[in-house]
């Protein structure tokens, strides 16, 4: 390669390697696994896009003690609310020392807490920082998100999971890259994309801004330089044959609503189709009754999750509903994993709780149904479903969707999102190895240099 070749590549931005060949991979990883974690630990920082229940646990894991292996130092594994017990039954199986912290003490050199209890901990004192359920973060108040992103830059070995990349959410992609010391988002936006609308606010990514027709290899391409994305084990060459997902049986019930809507002070002659934000949110007002005794009665002598948006909607199931134990935001943190724990071990039949709260990283293959109001939301309602129907789930899963006449945009929106995400998913897999080939149009005649040179 020649250095003006060598400098087209630079130009590309992408990643290089920080890491180093790994030390230890149990004999249990199955082979796409080994892949991902020879890969990750040469890239010693990344994010590992990987779906649910193709095992992201174990390979954190592994890396997590890998790069303890090789530098003697400590690493830090956030997780969402419950799911660092999944992490301790997990090591034990692989023979890896861990620490469940609760209260920022030391006393292993891999320690897993959750993200809310992150400011008990030190940056100088861990190696490596692995963040499990990434996507989480943007379900955290700016302080939260702020606080685990500085903490997150000033360690070498940095590594991000989640199921996958929301669709179009290119801010997460460029967060995500620049957490881990990569390209920042405002300097992606303004290598990939364009913006007609002249605003780099960051609630409009994903909306207000296009991949420049040109760029959109190259982007795709930079995105796989730093990060691995992975649906299923062919998706990078390996059989899929433990990996056959169970049917899916996604059922629609709609409620009438009966009550005029007011919309901006003033009382609705017709109720149609909600349009926008104020509308849907006075749709789901108006049809809290409707909908949640429709929740119940599909339920009740099940195994199930009912999956809320509003305070009003659990209080109400709570109250129809007298065996499920509602998960409340204003419940201290212990109290919370002390519900989920119990659900997760088939104490508990039923549960009521909310997508931001309790969607990331649970596997609940226990459990083969739920209840689903839906919303705008793709990532909620793909993490929500995630949790039952997941690799290892032995059983077809049915997710009872619940909306009310008025809200069929909701769901439109929801199916285009899912053809999104897929497409999305295309295009990583398409540029999985990173490499953007330089074009240099060669010249037939030599150059002739002025005199003064």
């Amino acid at each position: 390669m020649t250095d003006y070749e060598k400098f087209l590549h630079n130009k590309a931005q992408l990643s290089g390697n920080f890491g180093f060949d790994p030390v230890f991979i149990p004999d249990m990883a199955f082979d796409f696994q080994k892949h991902i974690i020879d890969w990750g630990m040469k890239k010693g920082r990344a994010g590992i896009y990987a779906d649910t229940g193709l095992g992201k646990t174990l390979i954190q894991l592994v890396i997590a003690e890998n790069i303890v292996r090789k530098t003697n130092g400590n690493v830090l594994i956030l997780t969402p609310l419950a799911v660092a017990f999944q992490f301790v039954k997990e090591a034990e199986k692989i023979g890896v020392d861990i620490y469940h912290s609760r209260d920022g003490k030391i006393n292993s050199k891999i320690t897993v807490t959750n993200y809310e209890r992150l400011h008990h901990f030190n940056t100088e004192d861990f190696e490596g920082v692995i963040l499990d359920e990434s996507s989480i973060l943007k379900n955290f108040e700016g302080a939260i998100k702020t606080h685990v992103t500085e903490f997150m830059r000033k360690i070498k070995y940095r590594y991000l999971s989640t199921a996958t990349p929301s669709p179009n959410d290119f801010i997460e992609l460029g967060t995500s890259s620049e957490a881990l010391g990569y390209l920042g988002y405002m300097d992606m936006l303004s290598r990939y994309f364009s913006n007609k609308e002249n605003t780099s606010k960051p609630q409009d990514i994903g909306t207000k801004w296009d991949l420049k027709p040109h760029a959109k290899d190259a982007f795709f391409q930079w995105v796989n330089s730093w990060s691995i994305s992975i649906k299923k084990p062919s998706d990078i060459g390996f059989s899929d044959e433990r990996y056959i997902l169970p049917e899916l049986i996604k059922n629609y019930h709609s409620v009438t609503n009966e009550k005029p809507l007011t919309i901006d002070g003033q009382m609705e002659m017709y109720n149609l189709t909600a349009r926008t934000m104020t509308e849907v949110r006075q749709e789901q007002k108006a049809t809290i009754e409707e909908r949640c005794e429709k929740a119940v009665e599909l339920s009740l002598g099940k195994t199930s999750v009912y999956w809320t948006n509003l305070n009003n909607e659990s209080g109400l199931i709570n109250d129809l509903d007298k065996e499920a134990i509602e998960i409340k935001g204003s419940m201290n943190i212990d109290k919370k994993e002390e519900i989920l724990l119990a659900f997760a071990d088939g104490e508990i039949d039923r549960i009521i709780t909310k997508p931001k709260m309790t969607s990331f990283g649970l596997n609940w293959q226990h459990c083969n149904h739920t209840t689903y109001f839906p919303t705008w939301s793709y990532e909620r309602y793909y993490q929500a479903v995630r949790r039952f129907w997941r690799f290892g789930q032995e059983r077809p899963v049915t997710v009872q969707n619940i909306y009310s006449d008025g809200m069929k945009r909701v769901l439109d929106t929801l199916e285009l999102k899912t053809q999104k995400s897929i497409e999305l998913q295309q295009r990583l897999n398409e540029n999985l190895h990173g490499y953007i080939e330089p074009h240099i149009k060669k010249k037939n005649n030599n150059i002739i240099m002025p005199n003064f040179i």
